[in-house]
Parts: C-alpha cells; sequence; structure tokens
C-alpha cells in the first residue's frame, strides 16, 4: 500500500545530535556559522532523500536566523522536516535546538530553510512524486 504524501513527510523527519566540541567554535567559544550552516545542509539533504528515494543535490539555503549563540561544551539537536514539496523540490525546514550537558535547558537557537532538488544520474531534475 503507498503512502500518502502526508505520511511520506512525517516518516522523513530526520534528527541528529552532536557535541559541540572546542575545534568547531570560535574566539568567542561559539559554533561557528558555517560549521552550523553545514550540519543543516547535510540534515536536510537526508530528510529530502529519506522522502524522496531519489538523489537530491541543494540548489538554496533560502534564510537561516541564528537566534541564540550555540556554546562549545553544549548538545545540539538538529531536527529537519519537509516543508513544502514541488514537482522537482523539497523544501526542508531544519532547527537547531541547544541544550546543556548537565541541566534540563533546552532552546531553539537557529532555524533555516533549504530546498533540494531531485536529479538524475546526469544531475537533471526530476519529478520528486
Amino acid at each position: 500500500m503507498s503512502k500518502t504524501l502526508e505520511e511520506r513527510k512525517s516518516a522523513a523527519e530526520t534528527r541528529i545530535f552532536k557535541a559541540v566540541f572546542p575545534n568547531t567554535t570560535n574566539h568567542y567559544d561559539t559554533l561557528f556559522g558555517g560549521t552550523a550552516l553545514q550540519l543543516m545542509d547535510e540534515v536536510a539533504f537526508i530528510c529530502a532523500t529519506r522522502f524522496s528515494r531519489q538523489k537530491v543535490v541543494t540548489v538554496s539555503s533560502d534564510r537561516v536566523d541564528f537566534k541564540k549563540p550555540i556554546p562549545s561544551g553544549t548538545l545540539v539537536e538538529l531536527i529537519a522536516n519537509v516543508a513544502k514539496v514541488g514537482r522537482t523540490s523539497i523544501v526542508v525546514g531544519v532547527d537547531i535546538f541547544v541544550e546543556e550537558m548537565y541541566s534540563q535547558k533546552r532552546e531553539k537557537a537557529v532555524h533555516g530553510t533549504f530546498t533540494m532538488v531531485a536529479v538524475d544520474d546526469n544531475k537533471e531534475p526530476v519529478e520528486v512524486v
């Protein structure tokens, strides 16, 4: 039995946890913005691949809002969800939550939107649904 679009979107949700170590931080001892973007692009790629089960590439990061700094010595959880599906594209929303290691404190630090496109072996766009 084939899954509905909403069931496929729900099943594609992707969560990744990482520890923030000093080698990934800047001179303020917070996560480099570029490192955050790399992690977000990776989780968006995984989410879009799980949704489409096709080869996908990033075509844009539409907007990324850094709301809170992410200090060294914390944990981050990246959560990616399919927000919109086009003919060949998948828009993925990604949130980064920062958690203190030794307390229950957790808050959203970053939100971004990434557009992925499904491609064939010739890197030409193909339909995702």
